[in-house]
This record gives structure tokens, C-alpha cells and sequence, in this order.
């Protein structure tokens, strides 16, 4: 399959700095890897299996495994705060005291401003998300969003309603946790259903596209922190309890269908002398 053109942010000149066009039949892993790990946990839902590469796109499939089920989560960096804990080294052997002190390791892509794009094909049965968003390595460190970064939800798909939202989400996920949303809103229909979700990140605030339509607008608070990509998939029902949203067990097969993510910065143009 052909890959589609972007549609870019009109008014500026922009340059593709980053990109991942799935047209091999494995994951690159100089671009991603697996996000397994959710806050020093292993998230036993999130695997590193059942992802397939058909058409030049890669399928984020939902799987099943004796009555439990799984999705991948993928990332091109990681949240430090997703490091597995350990016993740490002054506790001696009580296990007293953890601390995410696992062994640091290079992102695979950090990256500052620009626009960030996604042409993907929303899942078909329920019980399960999918979200093309960006975060900090740092997020929630400080009360400070432009130094500890803001989670950057592009698209975020929950119902099989083809309705999407976009989320900004700062100051960590505690009591001091701050947000601003878009409504719900019908993303429409295209042909083959896949549909373009983008954002532009500038110093001035984010502004979110779906199909090259402007569809939300943030002021801010605005990241100045190097952000990570990630496309993920989710599983209901395991956040709160060891059992699945019971939609999952006649959801099976089902697949977030992915044909590109590409990132562009705006270029300068130097302005002529008279």
C-alpha cells in the first residue's frame, strides 16, 4: 500500500525530521520499544507479542490468552517513573524501601516543538483504547509543567462510537493533577476509515488537526521539556482489578491499525535584504 501525504499546518515551511513508515515486517527497534512497565509495575496486560505488519502498516492486535487479554503499548522513550523498583540499597534485605533505581537507558527519540503526525484506523470492537499522544521523561516532577513537560493525548479513542477527544494533562496525576479536553466529538468517515491525527506543539500553545481540519486549540501550559511518542493500545478493566471488561471476551480479533508516524519542524525562512 501506497503511503498517504501529510497535511500540514498551512503558513509555515516545514521539514520531516522523524518518521516511521512500518513498511518492514518487524519493529524497528533503533525507533521503538515496548512500554511494559507502568509506574515501577509490570503492567501484566501491556506485551511484547502479537504485533503483525500487512500493507506497509503495523497492527496493534488485541490477543487472548486463557481468559485474560493483551495489547502493545509502544514508545520511542520512557517515563523514569516506569523504571521496575527494587529493594533499595541502604534498606539492607527488609525490602523496605523501593526506589526506581533500575538501570537508566538511552531514548530511542526525545524531541522539542514541531508537528506530530499519526494516520491510523481506530479499532473496531469494544473493551479496549487506543491513543497517538506524546510525554515527558520527567512528568510530574515539579509543579512546573514547563519544565516537567504535559502529556500530550493527539487522539485518544474509547467507545466504538468513532468519536475521539484531545487532553492535555500536567502536574502529574495526584492531587495535583490539571487538565484541559476537548468534547467528545464524531471524527466522520473516510474510505478506507483511516483518518489523520496531528498536532502542532509551538511556544505559543498545541493545536490538534484530525484530517487536516483544525479541531482544538490549547493556550497552554507548554512543555518546554523533549518529549516521547507513543501509540498505544489498552485493555478495560485491569487498572482497577485483575479481571477484564467483560466486552473484551467477543472483542477477539480486533486491531489499532497504524500506516505512519511522522514528525516535522517548522523551518525559518530568512527574509531577504532590500
Amino acid at each position: 500500500m501506497e503511503h498517504a501525504e501529510s497535511i500540514l499546518p498551512a503558513g509555515k515551511k516545514w521539514k520531516l525530521v522523524w518518521n516511521d513508515e512500518f513498511d518492514g515486517d518487524a519493529l524497528d527497534t533503533t525507533k521503538w520499544e515496548y512500554r511494559l512497565h507502568l509506574l515501577q509495575k509490570r503492567h501484566n496486560t501491556f506485551t511484547d507479542e502479537g504485533l503483525t505488519f500487512k500493507d506497509s502498516c503495523v497492527y496493534l492486535n488485541l490477543i487472548e490468552k486463557d481468559g485474560q487479554f493483551y495489547s502493545q503499548h509502544l514508545q520511542t522513550g520512557y517515563n523514569f517513573l516506569d523504571r521496575p523498583g527494587k529493594t533499595c540499597c541502604f534498606s539492607g534485605n527488609s525490602g523496605k524501601f523501593v526506589w526506581p533505581i533500575s538501570k537508566l537507558r538511552e531514548h530511542k527519540f526525545l524531541h522539542k516543538y514541531g508537528y506530530y503526525e499519526c494516520r491510523a484506523k481506530l479499532q473496531q470492537k469494544p473493551g479496549w483504547w487506543s491513543a497517538f499522544w506524546l510525554q515527558s521523561p520527567i512528568t510530574g516532577c515539579c509543579l512546573d509543567p514547563k519544565l516537567a513537560g504535559v502529556e500530550v493525548d493527539i487522539m485518544e479513542n474509547f467507545e466504538r462510537d468513532n468519536t475521539i477527544t484531545h487532553v492535555n494533562h500536567w502536574d502529574g496525576c495526584g492531587d495535583d493533577h490539571k487538565s484541559i479536553a476537548s468534547k467528545r466529538f464524531d471524527i466522520g468517515h473516510t474510505p478506507d476509515e483511516f483518518h489523520l491525527f496531528g498536532c502542532e506543539w509551538a511556544k505559543d500553545g498545541y493545536t490538534f488537526f484530525v484530517d487536516g481540519k483544525q479541531t482544538f486549540h490549547v493556550d497552554g501550559p507548554v512543555s518546554e521539556q523533549k518529549q516521547f511518542i507513543l501509540v498505544s493500545t489498552e485493555c478495560m478493566g485491569y487498572r482497577t482489578s485483575d479481571n477484564p471488561d467483560p466486552r473484551l471476551k467477543d472483542s477477539v480479533p480486533d486491531a489499532f491499525v497504524v500506516d505512519f508516524v511522522r514528525v516535522y519542524d517548522a523551518v525559518r525562512t530568512q527574509r531577504r535584504r532590500e
